[in-house]
């Protein structure tokens, strides 16, 4: 069952309706109103996870105290420290070319 669309008027940047109407060009959306309409859920889904993580932030510090900005410095070494790189060397790695058609 599909959920009825309701009309809405709007006022939006220049440059916000030239990127829409760019989208729809390109076939990137079915219509401006399709993209606005993924903006508009992805901003929704975006706040929403930004809620639970104060949420979950909230919890833990209610169960073991605040986060110091030592622990937040810390584990944010630690993070970077155990992320994979998926585009490019890590800093500091040597940078290595590779000729096309060379595997």
């Amino acid at each position: 069952m599909r959920i009825p669309k309701e009309r809405l008027t709007v006022t939006v940047d220049p440059h916000l309706l030239e990127a829409g109407n760019e989208a729809v060009l390109a076939g990137r959306a079915e219509s401006l109103s399709a993209w606005v309409n993924l903006a508009l859920a992805e901003r929704a889904g975006k706040e929403r996870r930004l809620r639970a993580l104060a949420d979950a932030v909230a919890s833990y510090e209610a169960q073991f105290g605040l986060m110091t900005p030592e622990e937040l410095t810390a584990q944010a070494r630690a993070d970077r420290a155990s992320a994979r790189v998926v585009r490019g060397p890590r800093s500091g790695a040597p940078k290595t070319r590779r000729r096309r058609g060379v595997a």
